[in-house]
């Protein structure tokens, strides 16, 4: 819940509105216009804040993890939130809930940076689909959930907004607890030198006791790291952008990318203008949360029950494909239905708020969560801590870009935006159906074999980390 970055653009604007009611300052009111009526420079500085504190601090969690593990990165992650939310929850002044975004923002770039990571180790390959994607579902529900108490907190004028803040820090105190409690990855422990250590959370991970052939493979693994010239010479960042790197670092780079081009933000904004034309009227918002959100948590769970059967390729394409045909529809549907017209008429109503559970089911199986599965999944562990930071950075900035132009662009573009994102769809289906490889099932330590046997990818794959010779110690 308190780290719902990912798909809260609702939230967000709800929560700013009432704040500038609440402090009497910044107010810059949007137009009238059905399009224009959402442009409002505070609530693009208000979602901003969030997204360049998660975006810089991905760094900084990249070190940490190299340095002390994962489970360190989550604990520091938990008491950002926790100070985040107890500087929103007291605010007294506007600057104090800026401030309360910038330490919550830090919780994100750490989260992110640290959760997939940690689920994508510690997971057998045949279910570290299944387990990545519990990161997702509980993203789902931290969404439904914040959503819905900031909708009831807003019957509690003036002193209710407070209390979306102060709600997080619940869940910030079991993310630390967590954190302390949780057994470091295996790999994180090699790392480090302790293979015994190593041995025994295998065996409690794996539930049984002869885990000796996967210890000496992970150890095996960690020493060709540690004896690759490029690795040696360069370290994590340059070793990055080693040409051998080339394929994980432009898929890397390319999934968060999508996810923001896939206009999602952009119809969770009309969720509640499009319930009300529907003929819920007065609870159109309140229906939207729980319809939406209800619909994001079922995509979210399906996602995850099929995606190491099924594959992350076919979730990937059949979703772009749905979604790229909803978001013509709601182009034809606004573009028809508001020319002249204040809002839609009812009939018109009813098919959006159809096509809109539509777009949100297929990116909630698809783009939503896989955005962040395939990166954790792809990157070697030379480099997948500097990766993932890269992924995490990557998409806070797509996401501080969205939030200083896309209101602007639903006024300027109406609804020709959604147009402009169902080209972008199209493009992230070639783009799947061409470069992204199937990584279900796959040992992270065998996916270069998927980039050598790949008809676009194996041409860079030439240089290759060298072998070890002599045999490592247990």
């Amino acid at each position: 819940m308190v780290h719902n970055l990912d798909d809260n653009g609702g939230l967000d604007w709800r929560l700013s509105l009432w704040l500038q009611s609440c402090f009497g300052s910044h107010k810059l009111a949007g137009s009238h216009d059905n399009y224009c009526k959402y442009d409002n420079q505070f609530f693009q500085l208000f979602s901003s804040l969030l997204c360049l504190a998660a975006l810089c601090s991905a760094f900084l969690a990249s070190s940490v993890t190299r340095r002390f593990g994962h489970t360190a990165t989550m604990v520091g992650a938990g008491l950002f939130y926790v100070i985040g939310s107890v500087l929103g929850a007291a605010a007294t002044d506007i600057s104090m809930v800026y401030l309360s975004r910038v330490f919550m923002g830090c919780g994100i770039g750490f989260s992110n940076q640290a959760i997939p990571l940690y689920l994508s180790e510690i997971a057998p390959p045949k279910k570290r689909g299944t387990v990545l994607l519990l990161f997702s579902v509980e993203l789902a529900c931290g969404l439904f959930i914040a959503n819905l108490t900031n909708y009831l907190s807003n019957m509690r004028h003036p002193w209710g907004w407070r209390i979306p803040f102060g709600v997080c820090v619940v869940p910030a105190i079991v993310l630390t607890i967590t954190g302390m409690l949780l057994l470091e990855s295996p790999y994180s422990l090699i790392a480090k030198g302790e293979h015994s250590r190593a041995r025994i959370v295998l065996q409690k991970l794996r539930g049984r006791k002869d885990v000796e052939d996967e210890l000496r493979d992970l150890i095996k693994r960690r020493s060709m790291v540690e004896q690759s010239p490029t690795f040696k010479n360069t370290g994590q960042f340059r070793s990055l952008i080693a040409r051998h790197h080339r394929p994980q670092l432009v898929i890397g780079m390319a999934m968060p990318f999508f996810q923001q081009m896939t206009g999602f933000d952009a119809i969770l904004f009309y969720g509640p203008s499009i319930f009300s034309a529907a003929g819920f009227k007065d609870n159109a918002a309140l229906y939207s949360t729980l319809i939406t959100g209800t619909c994001a948590l079922l995509a979210t769970i399906a996602a995850a029950s099929i995606v190491d059967r099924v594959g992350r390729r076919p979730i990937l394409l059949y979703c772009s494909v749905v979604m790229l045909i909803a978001m013509v529809v709601v182009a034809i549907i606004l573009g028809v239905g508001l020319r002249g017209a204040a809002r839609l008429p009812q009939r018109l109503g009813i098919l959006d708020v159809v096509v809109l559970c539509t777009i949100v089911l297929a990116y909630k199986a698809s783009w939503g969560p896989l955005a962040w599965l395939v990166p954790s999944e792809i990157f070697p562990q030379e480099i997948r801590s500097v990766g993932q930071s890269i992924v995490v950075s990557l998409n806070m900035l797509m996401k501080f870009v969205f939030a200083q132009s896309l209101l602007s662009m639903l006024c300027a573009m109406k609804y020709g935006i959604f147009l402009f994102f169902g080209a972008w769809l199209a493009v992230m289906g070639l783009f799947t159906l061409f470069l992204i490889p199937e990584t279900k099932g796959v040992p992270i330590d065998c996916m270069k074999e998927l980039w050598e046997n790949h008809w676009y990818w194996k041409q860079y794959m030439q240089t290759t980390i060298p072998p070890v010779q002599k045999e490592i110690p247990l």
